[in-house]
């Protein structure tokens, strides 16, 4: 009687050989030269560093799904090739049993088992999946070309690259345990409220700022939705408010309209709850982070609000500095090390671009940062950053991504404490591990409102990244439903 194999390693094994041999006996064609050129693009993931580039070049979830998929390329290389071909080695197929024309000039000589190609090629498409679905839909064909390739190649085993694409998949999927997938669903804001329809954009001012990232297009897609609406751009050289207020005294707008980034919104936001009028948000920014949060990301479907009537109330935050000077926020403010990353980034970011340089901005001055000495409504604490938001944001037990709600009249605490041991050490080792929930190196709470008193001397506060006072008490509040957005239903 014929022995058939009945452990895992021999079924495993058998089956490997049949599926080899069977593509090993395949007719020669055309895909032959373009899969061997293939797996060699993707030697050292040059070919996903290739793709992250190209993906990289349109901003949003493309660009974070590049991100995102190299980081995982680089887990899964490492992994693969660091740790388990060493622990189990494995003898790759013979090269007799593969056709000449589709032999790789360098075959590898390291252990068969797992495929790093396959590992790289899942741990990208995955890692780009999870931020653009469909970004990850145009590279899954090429990354499973790559896996494939491996086999057709002759220099793996099919369960080689299966196991090795399991172990790409499964570490891209981690990645969300340390960086929370940003979600595209607008936060939830307060109640619905009519507010004056424009058709045209009748009664509509709209300030357009260029200088925080908006160009022309946008400017021109505004007039031609809204011709009679009243569109301006302020001089840069002169307070923007001072310009706005002028306006709004001499043309007694009905709304108010903003174009620009996030600093941009919080300054037009404060005269519209000032003169009790409603704001159309138009994102034209660097960071529209308050726009994609209030699902006013659309130009088109603010326009149809604008016209329709359509809007709703959100809380607009707010900050006294020294029981003096009041400062608003839409998303969040922040002191301690944050503020001093913010002026370092600005000095960096025209040689090195903006996100290298609030990168290295960061890094720098956590490392090189004082504790600071504070109360949290009259609880002495020692902390390197702290982090006010405006509405709830979301994870909670993660550095946060996006808000679940705008409306409900509440402040989101998060402070970095610097009295554990080796804090600073602790907090890299839980933001990477996906444990910063349960550190004690990170806290986090809801309030209405929050006095912080500094001792010692002042510290700069930045809002909305901006640096904007100086000061050693701080008491934060939320206007709860204060501000009237035009918001399409």
């Amino acid at each position: 009687m014929k022995h058939r194999p009945s452990r895992l390693p021999d079924l495993i094994h058998t089956w490997d050989v049949r599926v080899f041999d069977r593509i090993a006996v395949s007719r020669a064609s055309a895909a032959d030269p373009v899969l061997r050129e293939l797996s060699t693009a993707a030697n050292h993931s040059l070919l996903w560093a290739a793709s992250a580039g190209l993906l990289a070049a349109r901003p949003g979830p493309t660009r974070r799904g590049a991100v995102r998929g190299l980081l995982a390329v680089a887990g899964a290389s490492a992994v693969a090739n660091g740790i388990l071909k060493p622990l189990l080695p494995r003898t790759r197929p013979g090269f007799e049993r593969t056709p000449l024309v589709r032999r790789l000039l360098s075959p590898p000589e390291s252990s068969s088992f797992p495929s790093g190609h396959s590992a790289s090629a899942a741990a990208f498409v995955v890692g780009v999946s999870l931020e653009s679905p469909l970004a990850g839909a145009l590279v899954a064909p090429l990354a499973a070309a790559v896996c494939y390739s491996r086999v057709h190649t002759g220099v793996h085993w099919p369960s080689d690259v299966v196991a090795g694409a399991a172990l790409g998949a499964g570490i891209a999927l981690s990645t969300k345990r340390w960086w929370a997938v940003r979600t595209e669903d607008a936060a939830e804001l307060g109640t619905s409220i009519e507010a004056p329809a424009l058709p045209k954009g009748r009664g509509l001012l709209v300030l357009t700022n260029p200088g925080s990232g908006t160009d022309d297009d946008m400017s021109a897609v505004i007039s031609k939705l809204l011709p009679e609406a009243e569109q301006f751009t302020p001089d840069s050289d002169t307070d923007f408010n001072e310009q706005l207020e002028k306006r709004i005294s001499g043309g007694r707008p009905r709304a108010l309209g903003v174009c620009g980034g996030d600093g941009t919104i919080v300054s037009v936001a404060e005269s519209a709850v000032a003169h009790g009028l409603p704001l159309a948000v138009f994102p034209g920014g660097t960071l529209n982070h308050f726009a994609r949060d209030a699902g006013v990301a659309s130009v088109e479907a603010t326009v149809h609000a604008i016209e329709s009537g359509f809007a709703s109330r959100v809380d607009l935050a707010s900050v006294i500095v020294d029981g003096a000077r009041s400062v608003h926020f839409v998303n969040t403010a922040t002191f301690g090390g944050y503020p001093d990353s913010v002026r370092l980034r600005e000095r960096l970011e025209g040689k090195i671009g903006k996100w290298p340089a609030a990168a290295v901005a960061m890094i720098g001055v956590l490392a090189a940062a004082e504790p600071l000495k504070i109360s949290l409504d009259g609880l002495p604490q020692s902390v390197w950053m702290l982090f006010v938001g405006n509405g709830q944001y979301h994870p909670s037990d993660q550095v946060p991504m996006s808000r679940r709600s705008i409306g409900s009249g509440t402040l989101d605490v998060r402070y970095l404490p610097s009295k554990p041991f080796l804090s600073r050490t602790r907090l890299l080792i839980a933001a990477l591990t996906g444990t910063l929930g349960n550190s004690a190196t990170y806290v986090h709470s809801v309030a209405r409102t929050l006095s912080v008193k500094v001792t010692g001397s002042e510290v700069a506060l930045a809002t909305d990244g901006e640096v904007t006072a100086d000061g050693s008490d701080f008491t934060f509040s939320s206007d709860d439903n204060g501000l009237v957005l035009y918001r399409d239903r």
